[in-house]
């Protein structure tokens, strides 16, 4: 949000937490938010082998979807795949 938004960094966890319907305390407890990833598709913060949510492409999708950005390796896949 700082490099997509411009915001602040307060600013940009507001915003995130705003989004993803959570507290700023719930957006630091890495439980809530290992749940709240799940929930919502956005993938995972570690590594586990064949887990559906490690789709790098899918989970940067959600999150694109979700927070209401554009990221450019998305945008550049929808291009190559005809998809807008």
């Amino acid at each position: 949000m700082q490099l997509a938004k411009k915001y602040k960094i307060d600013q940009a966890k507001e915003y995130v937490a705003e989004k993803l319907g959570v507290t700023l305390e719930e957006l630091h407890d890495v439980v809530t938010m290992t749940d709240k990833r799940g929930e919502l598709g956005l993938g995972l913060t570690h590594v586990e082998p064949c887990a559906e949510e490690n789709n790098g492409i899918a989970a940067k999708f959600r999150i694109a979807e979700v927070l209401g950005i554009e990221i450019n390796s998305v945008e550049r896949f929808k291009e190559r795949c005809g998809i807008k």
